[in-house]
């Protein structure tokens, strides 16, 4: 092989592009990670960074339960190794409504919740809401009590990622990708906009832009930015030690010291920076979960931008009509929890062919099929 080329050529340096990174260098294989950025400058980077459990329902939920295991392997292995603390913490999360209609649609998701081996998650009428966080709002009228909940700092997960991925013989590339290069089914190198790079495997983490990769392969991938907006804030009072949750929102003081709150769920193209609609909506959002929050102060404001499918499913798995090519995408706001899972797919495939987690359901040509009838 070339030597400026690797095994493996991995495009894109978020949460899925690292993770499997790292997983191929702990079996032997080196990589070379394409990122047109900084490593964690888009959604990896600027997170919440909720991996509890698994929380997600079939057919991602398998993938959840990996990541999972996953992630406490990360605990495990990578502080120690690298010296970066990630604040990985076991965290529960009381998720609020206030009204019947929620309560209905939050029961009904707690009726697969509780078929998860391991569950930790129960309802919660309106009084002991309060008892676990009293600063609740009086209009609550119940919720759910996950007590198997965690969260982390992604950035700097990414960082101890790297770092030993570096160590493991991984190498980081900055540059655009631009298309493959093949030879017959085969690729045979990643083109660059300043070059190409050799490679037996070429795995496209991507994030909101793998539509870019449309054109590479010959099949549409339908997958467009999720823009959300997070909210740090300097809080009155005690730190908020359970996540607090309503909706697609949320509230929990992290390890900074900062109150952390959003988030939005926006159609906004690749325009990634901060607004002030959502800064407003954010505040609403919090006030009706924590009145006291009244005189909290914002202390920074970030915005990124999510990989969603247009079937809101994972795009994941090997692209039809290529040989050594894997497409890994589409985690939209579960990135960080769903990420490690994806990527031990992914490193199934290339060093075994084939992988022991369900993933017929992500099947990049499924699109391709959906739009021939």
């Amino acid at each position: 092989m070339n030597n400026k080329g690797a095994d493996v050529v991995i495009v894109g340096g978020g949460i899925v592009g690292i993770s499997t990174a790292y997983l191929l260098g702990l079996e032997g294989i080196k990589s070379i990670i394409v990122e047109r950025d900084a490593i964690g400058s888009h959604a990896s980077g600027f997170a919440y960074g909720g991996v509890g459990g698994w929380g997600v329902p079939e057919p991602t939920s398998t993938i959840g339960k990996e990541g999972w295991r996953l992630h406490r392997e990360f605990v495990d292995a990578l502080p120690e190794e690298t010296g970066i603390n990630f604040d990985f913490r076991a965290r529960a999360a009381l998720t609020l409504t206030f009204n019947d209609e929620e309560a209905q649609a939050l029961r009904s998701d707690l009726s697969w919740r509780k078929e998860e081996p391991g569950n930790r998650i129960r309802w919660v009428e309106a009084a002991e809401a309060r008892a676990i966080e009293p600063r609740v709002s009086q209009e609550a009228i119940g919720g759910t009590y996950d007590e198997g909940g965690a969260d982390l700092e992604p950035y700097r997960l990414l960082l101890a990622l790297v770092q030993q991925s570096e160590k493991l013989g991984a190498t980081i590339r900055h540059g655009s990708a631009r298309g493959l290069k093949r030879q017959g089914d085969r690729v045979e190198a990643v083109l660059l906009d300043n070059g190409e790079i050799p490679c037996e495997h070429a795995v496209l983490s991507m994030g909101p832009w793998g539509g870019e990769a449309s054109d590479w392969l010959g099949i549409s991938i339908p997958v467009r930015p999720n823009k959300g907006q997070i909210l740090r804030l300097q809080a009155p009072g005690a730190p908020v030690r359970t996540n607090i949750g309503w909706l697609h929102d949320y509230a929990i003081t992290k390890p900074d010291g900062l109150l952390w709150t959003g988030t939005t769920e926006e159609n906004a193209g690749f325009n990634d920076g901060p607004t002030t609609e959502a800064r407003d909506k954010i505040m609403s959002s919090l006030l009706k979960m924590l009145p006291c929050m009244v005189d909290a102060r914002l202390a920074q404001h970030t915005a990124c931008l999510r990989p969603l499918s247009s079937d809101d499913r994972l795009i994941l798995g090997k692209v039809p009509g290529w040989e050594g090519v894997y497409l890994a995408t589409g985690g939209n706001r579960q990135g960080i929890r769903l990420g490690p899972g994806m990527a031990r797919v992914v490193v199934d495939l290339i060093t075994k062919g084939a992988t022991d987690i369900p993933i017929d359901a992500f099947n990049p040509g499924r699109f391709a099929t959906t739009n021939d009838h």
